[in-house]
């Protein structure tokens, strides 16, 4: 269950970036878009730290066991990276 609150935490936050802050605040300026993404992933951080930080709770990662700091970067990166790459696709941002 803990796991399934990163995922959906994880997931609305970065749906609600791309597809709607982001565009408002950095369109396709790459450095605005940049920190904005800096600043969104220290709250997500925040927040599931916040919950996890001192725990001793094991997050499974299909293979392996770990904590909360990682099971979360994963998880971020892995919604994140396709979103991502579609943002720089449609907005055309240039790096």
């Amino acid at each position: 269950m803990a796991e399934l609150s990163i995922i959906a935490l994880v997931a609305g936050v970065l749906a609600l970036c791309y597809l709607s802050v982001y565009p408002k605040l950095a369109g396709s300026n790459f450095n605005r878009l940049s920190m904005c993404d800096i600043v969104v992933t220290i709250i997500v951080f925040c927040l599931v730290g916040s919950k996890y930080w001192g725990a001793d709770f094991q997050f499974d990662l299909l293979l392996f066991h770990t904590n909360w700091f990682w099971f979360t970067l994963v998880v971020y990166a892995f919604f994140e990276i396709p979103l991502g790459l579609w943002y720089f696709k449609k907005h055309g941002v240039k790096i």
